[in-house]
């Protein structure tokens, strides 16, 4: 059973995801239609599921591999956003690279997911999991956090910043990369910590083996967040304690181009920011 899900907000998502269900049953499978912002409904439909496509921009994508991932189900995605640095098709190209998918002429990228816990007085209040980043950081107003980032029970060192990010390889080309962070291959076993604008405090990112865990104790008094990627903001009270560990299962992608494809893509992103074509 393959699972189509759509953008309801992209108004050529839902006739496209009619023509690849019709297209894929044409080929002999059975599929499910599905809105990739339900996520509920979607994994309460995830049973006998062996492939998921997403059709939307890199935050359909996101979503989208979330719910697949505890599930072990390969996600392939077709590019209706800008960017697609994710995706692995577009609307002009899906038929033929679905067809090798489906004749099974494609690997499986492993990407490394975060999984955070929220401690407030010795419980836990909120737990989350990211593909692309956790993002401990101040509310709307414009004044610093206080943090204490210890790795393995060891206190490593304070920062006075605007946030610390999580970021995983796959998150090392988002909000991490325009923090200053490293640009880390999808499937290598490492997650930075990077802070964002710190004051007087360390202004590298550190990065860590996916084993490590990671504890980041806020201070402050005004608001603070924590979001996984950038969705489901939980406000934060001073003296909370935020763990990250890898998370118990992984997301995978299906891929039919060979790995090179990431920097080809990075060099394309690169040239796009420098005004290039």
């Amino acid at each position: 059973m393959i699972a189509i899900l759509h953008h309801p907000m992209i108004p050529r998502s839902q006739p496209l995801a009619q023509e690849v269900k019709e297209w894929i049953e044409a080929h002999g499978e059975n599929t499910w239609l599905g809105s990739i912002w339900d996520e509920t409904a979607v994994r309460d439909h995830l049973a006998g599921t062996s492939l998921l496509i997403a059709l939307g921009g890199d935050g359909s994508i996101l979503r989208a591999a979330r719910v697949a991932a505890a599930r072990h189900i390969p996600v392939f995605s077709i590019n209706l956003g800008k960017l697609g640095f994710l995706s692995e098709s577009s609307p002009d190209n899906w038929r033929e690279r679905l067809a090798k998918v489906l004749a099974g002429d494609f690997r499986r990228e492993r990407r490394l997911m975060l999984h955070a816990q929220v401690y407030r007085g010795g419980e836990i209040v909120e737990e989350l999991t990211a593909l692309n980043e956790v993002v401990v950081g101040r509310g709307g107003q414009a004044r610093v956090v206080r943090f204490q980032l210890y790795v393995d029970g060891n206190h490593v060192t304070s920062y006075i910043a605007d946030a610390l990010i999580a970021a995983t390889p796959t998150g090392s080309t988002a909000y991490s990369l325009a923090a200053g962070g490293p640009i880390m291959p999808p499937e290598l076993p490492n997650y930075a910590i990077v802070p964002v604008a710190p004051h007087l405090s360390l202004d590298r990112a550190i990065v860590l083996y996916e084993k490590a865990e990671t504890t980041i104790e806020v201070d402050f008094d005004h608001e603070a967040s924590i979001t996984a990627d950038g969705q489901d903001a939980l406000a934060l009270e001073s003296g909370d304690i935020v763990n990250i560990t890898k998370a118990p299962f992984e997301a995978v992608f299906v891929r039919v181009d060979d790995p090179s494809y990431f920097y080809r893509r990075l060099m394309a992103r690169g040239s796009g920011l420098r005004g290039g074509s």
